[in-house]
């Protein structure tokens, strides 16, 4: 699929309402979590072979911290979730007021080479916990973790609701050419630079990790 139809294919699946019941994120939750325990010696060995990391650096900097957010994302993501009763203004008395979280929609994650597996799976956590879709960009610089992440969730989640981008800057351009509802990257200023100026042209929400 190009990235145009992956993107229009995620903001359908979005608009349908599949992702936002918390059992359907729950769900996502404890299906990465499971996975992730599984496939934790793969990725221990594409750590190594990208970046030497030993299969205990790996866990205590990387694996392990995901699983750490998945764990409490599950353990506290009802009480998020739920509307918060706020006072009202001057203006809006006798009004009852309540805050309502939802999801933003289509999101962006681009994460860089150096905590290949943290800075990838940890936004998406957080997006998919948030009840969004999400498109994830991995370095091309971590070929191995790149391509276990890949392998990972692509077994895990239907393209329309996580899908993963491998490929260089010409796959960056092509996924900063989308309008997307909220952008996640961690990389350098320069990159980075280019993609809030890239997400200033639809207004995008985004956060920016710059090293």
């Amino acid at each position: 699929m190009d990235i145009e139809t992956i993107v229009t294919k995620q903001r359908e699946f979005f608009l349908s309402g599949a992702t936002l019941p918390l059992s359907y994120r729950l769900n996502a939750l404890k299906t990465l979590q499971s996975a992730l325990i599984e496939q934790t010696a793969h990725l221990e060995q594409a750590l190594f072979e990208d970046l030497h990391k030993s299969s205990h650096e790996a866990y205590m900097t990387e694996i392990g911290l995901v699983l750490e957010e998945i764990r409490h994302h599950i353990r506290h993501l009802k009480k998020w979730a739920r509307s918060t009763r706020v006072s009202p203004s001057i203006g809006q008395i006798p009004a009852k007021v309540r805050i309502h979280k939802e999801p933003f929609g289509v999101t962006l994650i681009m994460s860089p080479w150096n905590y290949p597996v943290l800075l990838t799976l940890s936004p998406l956590i957080g997006a998919l916990s948030s009840g969004n879709c999400a498109v994830v960009k991995p370095s091309a610089y971590s070929e191995s973790t790149s391509n276990a992440i890949q392998e990972l969730l692509t077994s895990l989640f239907p393209p329309e609701y996580v899908y993963v981008v491998q490929g260089g800057r010409k796959a960056n351009e092509a996924l900063l050419e989308q309008s997307f509802d909220y952008i996640f990257f961690t990389g350098s200023t320069t990159v980075g630079k280019i993609v809030m100026a890239s997400a200033t042209k639809n207004l995008t929400p985004i956060t920016l990790e710059l090293g």
